[in-house]
């Protein structure tokens, strides 16, 4: 039988550094009595011998307290371009244990919100997919299906997105997608828009909602380094404009955000190459940003590259600044324009088979919460990559807005 063990009886290239006061719950042992363990909570662990990696986490809180978490699979056995899975847990103990809850087919790169007392599913239902929401009133047991346009099915063609926020602003929900029939090239194939609905209305009927255009890439931008803006975030600035903030892709750091306007009936966007394009930390990878509901800053946890020696020496000439992923930092800003790191939250030296991505949190009181898609160590050798995630993994940062180190 499996038994946990000291941090100390593990080697020191196998420990993450926590560079910062964090609360995470008990580890979860694996299968073998040598296999390291990554930091944080295990909600679910797939060996890279699946073929199943574990991408695109998200993390609901739901009305009674408890938590809610999803994933879905992608690489060579996932049917992603098909019709892939999406697997939904669920903890009872703020975030200690999980329990399977179901798993859902034909879903990819969705989303979990909560709305006036039900849980939503949002995103494609495949790789470049349709747009698709599904809804569950019993807490993540059961759920809709997206079979036409009245139950869930938004719209026809290729859609690329991730698990981003959904605002409530100005009496609608607000949610960014990109239009991804612009080639196909990864990046330079996305347009960037923006979907919107009235809080009253009946989310699963597609002509409830308005999409604004989609603004494609320009190979010019910023001196033509600019490679595609993807996995955009709905938020209001502090002049109350609604603005969708974008990962950019670039060839070397440093690592840029682009904010894109949104007119306020959602119908129009708007991009100014001279202003949009900011300095943002770990921009070259998915993030996610949120307005504090207790004071003025916008946070978001962002896999940034670290200036230790390590990571440096593993950049090399070719790694490019989104194939960087094993430094996990606290951010915040109080313009969304200006972003300062804060704080260190998970590093590990190896850049090449470690990761610690795509994460999707939660403000919980003085905490925040978090599922993230954690490339490291198991009893089969590890990741297959950085990229290529086999666990989902949960974490909590007590008293977050006191969190500060001289890290980076």
């Amino acid at each position: 039988m499996n038994t946990k063990r000291p941090l100390s009886a593990f080697s020191a290239p196998a420990l993450f550094l926590a560079l910062c006061t964090a609360v995470l719950g008990p580890l979860t042992p694996l299968a073998a009595d040598n296999a390291p363990l990554p930091p944080g909570v295990i909600i679910n662990h797939s060996p890279q011998s699946t073929g199943l990696y574990i991408g695109s986490p998200s993390l609901a809180i739901l009305s009674e307290g408890h938590y809610l978490a999803s994933h879905d699979y992608f690489g060579p056995k996932s049917l992603e371009h098909e019709c892939p899975t999406v697997a939904l847990f669920r903890s009872t103990d703020r975030g200690q244990t999980w329990q399977p809850v179901t798993r859902l087919r034909c879903l990819f790169w969705n989303g979990l919100f909560t709305h006036r007392g039900a849980v939503y599913l949002m995103g494609a239902d495949k790789h470049h997919g349709r747009i698709v929401i599904r809804r569950s009133r019993d807490a993540g047991l059961t759920w809709s299906e997206p079979r036409d346009a009245q139950t869930g099915l938004l719209a026809e063609g290729q859609f690329h997105t991730a698990p981003v926020p959904v605002i409530e602003h100005a009496g609608r929900l607000w949610r960014a997608f990109e239009n991804a029939s612009g080639g196909t090239k990864w990046g330079e194939r996305y347009q960037a828009g923006m979907l919107s609905i009235p809080v009253g209305a009946d989310l699963l009927v597609a002509s409830n909602w308005t999409f604004s255009n989609f603004l494609p890439r320009n190979a010019e931008w910023l001196g033509g380094r600019f490679g595609g803006w993807l996995e955009g975030n709905a938020v209001v600035s502090p002049q109350g404009r609604v603005l969708n903030l974008l990962r950019v892709d670039t060839p070397a750091p440093p690592e840029k955000a682009a904010l894109v306007e949104i007119s306020a009936d959602g119908r129009t966007a708007s991009f100014d190459p001279d202003l949009g394009f900011i300095d943002f930390p770990g921009g070259a990878k998915k993030f996610t940003v949120r307005k504090d509901p207790q004071g003025d800053f916008y946070w978001t946890v962002a896999t940034i590259i670290s200036g230790d020696a390590a990571t440096m020496a593993g950049l090399g000439t070719t790694r490019k600044p989104a194939g960087v992923r094993n430094s996990l930092a606290l951010l915040r800003s109080a313009d969304l324009r200006h972003w300062e790191i804060r704080c260190r939250l998970l590093h590990h030296p190896d850049v090449a088979r470690h990761g610690f991505q795509y994460v999707d949190w939660q403000f919980e009181g003085p905490d925040l919460i978090a599922a993230c898609r954690t490339a490291f160590d198991d009893a089969e050798g590890g990741a297959h990559n950085n990229h290529d995630a086999n666990y989902l993994t949960f974490h909590r940062w007590a008293n977050f807005r006191t969190l500060k180190n001289d890290l980076q």
